[in-house]
């Protein structure tokens, strides 16, 4: 068996400290108490601080934890948080688009709908947040199995639940379709779901680029997707530049 890593360790041991500690704690002060040169205790605070597990007062220069840890007592990202940082980004996909919003994020093996922002027409519609969707037969279901370890496995071998005659069924169809959404970013359904209806999503990343979430946008089939089927290239290009945007708004530099 391979030895314990040294440098989860101590930036463990940082975390400890910081969190017993009644204030902010300087380099020195955190050097001091484990027994590290102030030299490795202020590498292992950097990367603890670009990661936001911890912070840095700008005006003394001490440390404190980071709001990122409050998420790791739940399975997902703070739903008021997710919704709270994508709001305004979702109002204008639906602007731009000119089509139904909706954020999503896994629960209990469903699409929770977090956050739904309406077509901008006066038909009558029904607000979703609080829905909780099959996976395999939504875009943003299918974002969000093709980024979670685990996701897809724990559908099992069985038949999947067919909502429409074009209902992916097949679990090893479903993983070729999920390697396509890593391989092109963004994912689609057409009638799936619900005949007459398609929808195409893309994923929102937190830190280090993690997937905490899935934003698209769903309406007609004939104004989703283009005569030969295809989803419609420029609503592709709009969710995800949506999605990079909340990414960024949520820490992921690299989105």
């Amino acid at each position: 068996m391979p030895g314990p890593v040294q440098s989860i360790e101590r930036a463990a041991a940082i975390l400890r400290l910081l969190a017993r500690s009644s204030g902010r704690l300087g380099v020195g002060e955190i050097a001091t108490s484990l027994g590290l040169a102030r030299g490795t205790a202020h590498g292992l605070l950097r990367t603890l601080q670009r990661v936001g597990f911890v912070e840095q007062d700008a005006a003394t220069a001490k440390y404190q934890l980071g709001a990122a840890l409050l998420h790791l007592g739940t399975s997902y990202l703070d739903v008021n948080e997710l919704r709270s940082r994508a709001i305004n980004w979702a109002d204008a996909l639906a602007a731009r688009s000119g089509e139904a919003v909706r954020i999503g994020t896994l629960l209990d093996g469903r699409v929770l709908v977090v956050h739904h922002v309406f077509r901008p027409d006066d038909t009558l519609q029904t607000l979703d947040v609080g829905a909780l969707l099959p996976l395999h037969a939504t875009a943003l279901g299918k974002v969000l199995l093709a980024y979670e370890a685990g996701a897809a496995a724990a559908l099992g071998e069985d038949p999947l639940e067919a909502f429409t005659r074009k209902t992916i069924t097949s679990p090893k169809t479903l993983a070729r379709a999920l390697t396509r959404v890593r391989e092109v970013g963004w994912a689609a359904e057409s009638e799936e779901t619900t005949i007459g209806e398609a929808g195409i999503a893309a994923p929102i990343r937190g830190h280090g680029g993690l997937v905490v979430g899935a934003i698209g946008v769903s309406g007609a089939v004939e104004r989703i997707c283009d005569g030969a089927g295809r989803p419609d290239t420029a609503l592709v290009a709009f969710v995800r530049d949506a999605a990079r945007a909340v990414s960024r708004d949520l820490g992921a530099s690299r989105w």
